[in-house]
């Protein structure tokens, strides 16, 4: 359970900042994590993307300083972080579907986005087959792509969706495989090197070999580690999401390892991965 509780640190860290300039870094430290795997873990745990859930939380208690107190909506603008008072109108428009002066009549509904508390299911309802492997490096040869990640909008799953689709249209996918010399017997879909700035993810795809780097593609290496590996049945686009939440949710709680700072593995082991019948694989690094 220590991962659980470093991540709520991290959220109570975020609650006591909440109005100050904060970065993804700062946050992830009080979680002992990589930003790029603790706003992985974020978006698996809750559904909402690391500034979505500030903005939230922002525009909740702007609402509760608006209605209980004679503020002027020009300060509460400027201390809640927006540099104009037409910006933060926008906004809580937006947020609670009326203007601050509208909300401070008092005659209309506010959402209200409650403090965040992890919480997790160690029920195990659903069985987990998974098995440990310990493997030196991995090498990887593929392409990659920068993947804009906003999760409201669904860009990251589209733009992996589309990166996989030109990837088979063109007949890459079918070199690589061609190219697979290595224990990982499918394609390989790899999240790595997440950019706070652009707010993108360098999104692989590719086949384990272990042998001559090919010119015609790029190569990664994953240095040494001990993996779980879950087995993951059903299609893709619906069993993957649903694995990777019970992954955290459940099995991490209950098995006494932390994710390590790897890269996970997605691991299409079927010519249609998309068959009800399905069966793939998630590789993620464990200490």
């Amino acid at each position: 359970m220590a991962w659980v509780e470093s991540m709520q640190k991290a959220i109570d860290f975020m609650e006591t900042h909440l109005l100050e300039p904060i970065k993804v870094e700062d946050i992830a430290k009080q979680a002992h994590v990589s930003p790029f795997h603790f706003q992985r873990l974020f978006v698996l745990l809750t559904d909402v993307s690391l500034g979505e859930y500030m903005r939230r939380r922002r525009m909740t208690l702007a609402a509760k300083e608006l209605i209980s107190s004679d503020c002027r909506i020009i300060d509460l603008s400027y201390k809640y972080g927006y540099d104009t008072p037409e910006a933060f109108s926008k906004a809580f428009r937006k947020h609670h579907g009326m203007t601050p002066r509208e909300a401070r009549k008092g005659d209309r509904k506010l959402q209200s986005y409650n403090r965040l508390s992890i919480q997790v299911n160690l029920k195990g309802v659903l069985p987990m087959k998974y098995r440990i492997v310990e493997r030196e490096e991995i090498k990887i040869t593929g392409e990659s792509k920068e993947i804009t990640c906003n999760v409201e909008e669904g860009t990251q799953a589209i733009g992996i969706a589309a990166f996989w689709g030109e990837l088979n249209a063109n007949e890459t996918v079918n070199r690589l495989v061609q190219l697979m010399n290595g224990d990982i017997k499918g394609p390989l879909g790899v999240t790595n090197n997440f950019d706070e700035e652009k707010n993108t993810i360098e999104y692989w795809i590719g086949v384990e070999n272990q042998g001559e780097i090919q010119n015609e593609f790029s190569t990664i290496e994953l240095p040494p580690a001990k993996w779980v590996v879950f087995e993951v049945r059903g299609p893709v686009s619906t069993a993957i999401p649903e694995a990777w939440k019970q992954i955290y949710s459940e099995w991490f709680p209950s098995n006494g390892y932390e994710p390590a700072e790897q890269p996970p593995l997605e691991v299409y082991l079927e010519e249609n991965p998309n068959s009800e019948n399905a069966v793939n694989e998630i590789w993620v690094a464990i200490k």
